[in-house]
């Protein structure tokens, strides 16, 4: 369910469909997981949300940030220029030679011709090989196998190459998403289990959008990375979806409803172009009515929502029992991470959604 904080201010908004961020939530949530990963270096995944209001917000708790791009690194770094702004890692496949000369503080390197064009550049830098290991991944949402990182042979053929200017510092592996806490220990206990002095673990903490107010164990987590990491050895994560996707919110209005062949429909303003994580994920998306309509309604009936597109795709939660009618508020929960940035915004053309943010 939303807040007090956040119905008042979906309520009193004349713009919909909308995205509404809470930085205070956002604060407390940051705060509360970097005092549970103590002597951990903690990093931000910037492509689950580049949001600049929640980029501003995380740079006081978390000690870098994760880009993926060229187009990432430079948005960052405008965000945080100078000495000694914020330390940035730079990841992903098929790094062109021109992300491959950006100044970072880690750049994983994720082949070995990777390696040997960043090599050719002439370039100093400090290095963690992406490693993707042959371990058991049970429960997960979403492996990352195929073409992300390289096997022990990719890692060995790398290992003759390093110079005094092009540095190996560790390793990184990011094996999958939406694992709990003992299962990322579980792979976390291979992990370190190795004789570099630097290991990056990755994301991949479990969002369950069925079952928002159930969250990922930060201090079982961070407790257990401690009696895992050898002395000296250096650990850092890499969290996004699990940072911010609970202080986004979309809001919007019902403008239609019908029902097609026994079937319930409540057709709301925008839609899946401005929020694409219900199809991605192929979930409903959790939501909050605000009864705010006084036209034809849909009641004592299973109802799909869906958006404006011109396609059956565009579904936000089938069959939900909720009671709708046309001008209600429905407020989306959960909006905060790979919503509007993977969204598919200029199909059909529709206007962007608002921006509005609560600061205090």
């Amino acid at each position: 369910m939303i807040t007090t904080r956040v119905r008042e201010a979906a309520l009193r908004l004349s713009d919909a469909p909308t995205y509404l961020y809470d930085l205070p939530a956002l604060r407390d949530h940051a705060s509360a997981v970097r005092q549970a990963l103590p002597g951990v270096e903690l990093y931000y995944a910037v492509k689950a949300n580049p949001d600049t209001e929640l980029l501003k917000t995380l740079a006081e708790y978390v000690d870098g940030f994760e880009v993926s791009s060229g187009g990432e690194h430079a948005h960052v770094s405008a965000l945080f220029p100078g000495e000694p702004g914020k330390p940035l890692a730079l990841g992903g496949p098929g790094k062109t030679d021109a992300e491959l000369r950006l100044p970072c503080h880690r750049l994983h390197v994720e082949s070995p011709n990777e390696l040997r064009r960043l090599l050719a550049t002439g370039r100093e830098a400090d290095v963690l090989l992406r490693l993707n290991p042959d371990l058991p991944v049970e429960g997960a949402a979403l492996t990352m196998s195929g073409p992300f990182g390289m096997d022990e042979a990719g890692v060995r053929e790398c290992l003759p190459l390093f110079t005094d200017r092009v540095r190996l510092r560790g390793l990184h592996s990011h094996l999958a998403s939406g694992l709990d806490a003992p299962r990322l220990l579980r792979l976390a206990a291979r992990l370190l289990d190795t004789e570099y002095d630097e290991v990056n673990l990755g994301g991949g903490m479990a969002v369950s959008y069925a079952a928002p107010e159930s969250r990922f164990d930060w201090a079982a987590y961070g407790a257990g990375l401690a009696a895992l990491r050898r002395a000296g050895q250096r650990v850092r994560i890499e969290p996004g979806r699990a940072l911010t996707a609970y202080c986004g919110y979309y809001v919007t209005r019902v403008v239609d409803v019908k029902r097609v062949r026994g079937e319930a429909y409540a057709i709301v303003l925008g839609g899946t172009h401005h929020l694409r994580t219900p199809v991605t994920k192929g979930h409903d998306q959790p939501f909050t009515v605000l009864p705010t309509g006084d036209g034809p309604a849909l009641r004592d009936e299973p109802v799909t929502v869906v958006g404006q597109l011109c396609t059956p795709k565009d579904v936000f939660a089938r069959k939900i029992g909720t009671p709708l009618r046309v001008g209600d508020t429905v407020v989306f929960e959960m909006a905060g991470a790979y919503a509007w940035n993977i969204s598919h915004h200029d199909f059909l053309m529709h206007p962007k959604p608002g921006f509005h943010y609560l600061r205090d």
